[in-house]
């Protein structure tokens, strides 16, 4: 999988490295789903909290921003020759993301590593609508996190 990544440095600058740690979330994440997505772009956005309000009432009709938005690209968009697929664009609003990180007693980087997985996997058509669903979609995050050496983000902090 390629991934581009857009990093609004104002909104983000307690992160050092983001560029690298979506990158691996992206890879763990397409190695866990065990598809084949090396013609496949996707889009990782950081943003500020006003351009993910902006989104979320554009495209989900919701006030204010959310931790993480994802769009998965129209899966037969037609394409010139030798262009990479799109798979998608995750967005992540940095206030947002920041303050449930605190909030949550966890490392910016690893909420900020898993709400990527949890984007990623909307992607790739994983869903939480239901039980069964949700179920299925968080084992998987918890799997691949903890490939990444990141602690099951659905366990109680105490």
């Amino acid at each position: 999988m390629i991934v581009e990544i857009e990093v609004d440095e104002t909104a983000w600058k307690d992160l050092s490295d983001p560029e690298a740690l979506l990158r691996r979330a992206a890879q763990a994440t397409e190695a866990a789903v065990g598809r084949d997505l090396s013609d496949a772009v996707l889009t990782i956005s950081l943003a500020s909290d006003d351009e993910v309000a902006q989104l979320n009432q554009h495209w989900r009709n919701k006030t204010g921003p959310t931790n993480v938005l994802s769009f998965p690209a129209a899966p037969d968009m037609p394409l010139p020759p030798g262009e990479p697929r799109p798979l998608g664009d995750i967005i992540l609003a940095a206030g947002v993301v920041t303050n449930e990180a605190a909030r949550q007693n966890k490392s910016l980087e690893h909420h900020l590593v898993h709400l990527a997985v949890h984007g990623i996997l909307h992607i790739m058509d994983y869903d939480h609508i239901n039980e069964a669903q949700a179920s299925e979609m968080e084992s998987l995050e918890i799997d691949i996190l903890n490939v990444l050496g990141i602690a099951d983000p659905y366990r109680s902090n105490v």
